[in-house]
């Protein structure tokens, strides 16, 4: 019994990721689509992160936590869109198990990063708005660094449980994954016995990262907007407290409403093409409307980027 156990647990070493069956022709048509929003998300992010690097009138608390989340965004979009653009031009579109379940932890790691990474940009604005005599002293160079720390590493201690419960479980066939992605729902579906233990561990972290992260992103933003309403202070100063506000909110509804849909109750079993629309709007089209969203709301970071551009075209020049 122990060794056909351990046959059937090992008999699968790659999975197909089926991602959009379509004709060859359509197949082009998707990888030259994705490779153009791939790039953009990329020039996006890294010309964020730069502008924050070298700006520095932008050394503060709010836009090192900016970069560093523009940072996150290309490490987040690189786990997936590589293999899917390959697999548009591949006629095996097979993954090793390995890699499959690899790109699973990095994945949501990095995605719970994202979530970790949104409450800390909140708490910083609430700081800010809120408590301003008080924001120097607490958000100073060790409180950001360890927040920046914590935000980093958070999704990869608290992603390494559900990885190795599911990648634990027996799977001896079919290895076909209906997605463009390794994601644990169409895996657990693929295990030759139903774990209800794994099911359990991996939905009520779901339930508990999710909704605990939104409701303090949600709390904080409440606070500041009560907390900017009562200001005595002129329309414009109210106006761009409002304009920050409103950028990150935008971030966290479009990043946290699609998650939720998707992954706080895995069980209701959602129909194939949804879940890949689902997924692809939280796993690329997000990150492309990140920078967009965060520069053309922000005046010093639209001056930052412009001077970033002015140096390259000049580089390029010479």
């Amino acid at each position: 019994m122990n060794a056909s156990g351990t046959e059937a647990t090992t008999s699968v070493s790659h999975f197909i990721l089926l991602g959009f069956p379509s004709s060859p022709e359509m197949q082009l048509v998707y990888f030259g689509l994705f490779s153009v929003t791939f790039t953009l998300t990329l020039t996006g992010n890294a010309a964020i992160a730069c502008a924050v690097r070298w700006d520095r009138r932008l050394h503060t608390p709010m836009y090192i936590f900016l970069g560093n989340f523009s940072l996150l965004e290309i490490c987040y979009v690189t786990t997936t869109v590589p293999k899917m653009l390959a697999n548009f031009l591949s006629s095996s579109k097979s993954i090793s198990f390995v890699n499959c379940f690899a790109q699973f932890y990095f994945f949501f790691s990095f995605g719970c990063d994202e979530g970790f990474y949104l409450c800390i940009m909140a708490f910083d604005r609430y700081l800010a708005i809120c408590r301003p005599l008080h924001y120097p002293r607490i958000m100073n160079k060790q409180m950001y660094t360890g927040l920046i720390i914590l935000g980093w590493s958070s999704g990869f201690i608290l992603f390494i449980t559900p990885v190795i419960l599911i990648s634990c479980l027996p799977f001896c066939g079919p290895n076909i994954i209906d997605h463009f992605m390794c994601d644990p729902v169409p895996l657990m579906m693929l295990s030759c016995s139903e774990d209800t233990i794994t099911q359990l561990v991996y939905s009520t972290l779901n339930i508990i990262f999710m909704i605990g992260t939104f409701l303090f992103v949600l709390c904080s933003y409440a606070l500041v907007i009560l907390s900017v309403l009562r200001m005595p202070s002129a329309a414009a100063s109210k106006r761009k407290a409002f304009s920050t506000c409103a950028s990150h909110l935008t971030v966290v509804l479009l990043f946290f409403g699609s998650v939720m849909v998707m992954y706080v109750s895995p069980g209701s079993r959602h129909p194939v093409k949804k879940q890949k629309i689902i997924t692809l709007f939280y796993s690329v089209i997000t990150p492309l409307c990140n920078p967009l969203i965060y520069s053309l709301r922000n005046k010093e970071m639209k001056t930052a980027l412009r001077k970033i551009f002015r140096i390259e075209r000049g580089a390029h020049k010479t």
